[in-house]
């Protein structure tokens, strides 16, 4: 499936961003931010969530040899593919509707497609016999879903267009081989299986990455003092939404007008990147300058060229749009450890849990304490 690229932006400049087409052309998924809508378990509907996680469950009894399937899998590959089924229907049984359809494998160059696939199901789950289309969450076409295709819901039909199917399909095939997805090097030749292009591999890892670092919980059991404080004070403000311009030394606070593509925050009472590393290390008496940039020139700073092992908790984390020349960061987040931070990623978000490759152009630190 053919990728788009859409300018981002999150405190100060923007970022490119790769999202599928089929997303872009059915939700019309355009925003600021140095990552794209979602990112952690409460972006997704939770009848898909648990959809995921049942037909991680299941797996096995058809590809006994895999190793390392996750619900995060499942979710960066449904993310790029549909966008996690948002905006349909979800039965308690699983059935989506309206269906997704991609759009029809014809070579008319719509949608990126250029090559015809011949109707293989006479209909049956594309809706048309003039050719052939992905369907359903996980965007199969109807001659691979005839190969993998399971009924995960006991209702005696698998239907590419049921979460429960769709998803269990997609980790058999993801598994295909009895592959070891806990090995990156596998976990990625997957990935190229399902959609045979490097930038659609590296989005959907991305993706499981960012998922992967929400659904855990920060480990501090080693963290003591001022750093604890700062990152309690931090994470103290997950779930307050993301507020351009928003946030300062006292906490939340309404932003401004306008991000670059329109956004607002003046009606929004919360936080922006800077904002919340201002609020949290305030806490132990440090003030903080209002942007991203101009923080990066606070406490030591730590080079990205030393890469993010050298991070520790505490530490403020930047992205650039030019890494080394610190006038174009655009972002910030503080760092948690074991590849977390706490992040403030853009307008229509909250403040959450993120892998710290979750943004682009990562940029080295600054260590305050």
């Amino acid at each position: 499936m053919a990728l788009l690229i859409f300018a981002a932006v999150c405190c100060a400049a923007p970022v490119g961003n790769a999202i599928s087409a089929y997303v872009a052309l059915k939700t019309g998924a355009q925003d600021d931010g140095g990552i794209a809508e979602g990112g952690s378990a409460a972006d997704i509907p939770p009848r898909m969530l648990t959809a995921y996680k049942n037909a991680v469950q299941q797996v096995g009894k058809y590809s006994p040899k895999c190793q390392g399937m996750r619900w995060p899998i499942l979710a960066g590959i449904a993310k790029v593919e549909s966008n996690h089924a948002i905006g349909r229907n979800i039965a308690d049984n699983g059935d989506i509707r309206p269906k997704i359809y991609g759009v029809l494998l014809n070579g008319s160059g719509q949608g990126g497609n250029t090559t015809v696939f011949p109707d293989t199901d006479g209909g049956k789950w594309d809706g048309t016999a003039n050719g052939e289309r992905a369907v359903g969450p996980f965007q199969f076409l109807p001659s691979t879903w005839e190969g993998i295709g399971k009924d995960a819901n006991g209702d005696q039909i698998a239907d590419p267009h049921n979460a429960d199917d769709a998803a269990l399909g997609a980790a058999i095939y993801l598994c295909g081989g009895g592959r070891d997805l806990t090995k990156r090097s596998q976990l990625k030749a997957a990935i190229m299986q399902y959609n045979h292009s490097s930038e659609y591999v590296a989005n959907v890892l991305g993706w499981i990455d960012q998922y992967t670092a929400a659904a855990k919980d920060p480990d501090l059991k080693n963290v003591t003092g001022k750093v604890r404080t700062v990152i309690e004070a931090a994470l103290s403000q997950r779930g307050v939404p993301y507020s351009w311009g928003g946030g300062n030394a006292s906490g939340k606070s309404y932003g401004f007008c306008c991000s670059p593509s329109g956004k607002s925050g003046a009606s929004i009472k919360g936080f922006d990147c800077s904002g919340l590393t201002t609020y949290a290390y305030a806490k132990v008496g440090i003030r903080l300058p209002r942007t991203a940039a101009a923080q990066a020139g606070v406490g030591k700073r730590i080079p990205a060229s030393l890469g993010t092992g050298a991070l520790k908790p505490g530490d403020l984390v930047f992205y650039a749009t030019a890494p080394g020349r610190d006038s174009t960061i655009y972002h910030v987040g503080i760092y948690l450890g074991s590849g977390q931070m706490v992040n403030a990623p853009r307008p229509g978000t909250v403040v959450r849990l993120d892998a710290v490759n979750a943004m682009s152009g990562y940029a080295g630190g600054a260590r305050l304490l």
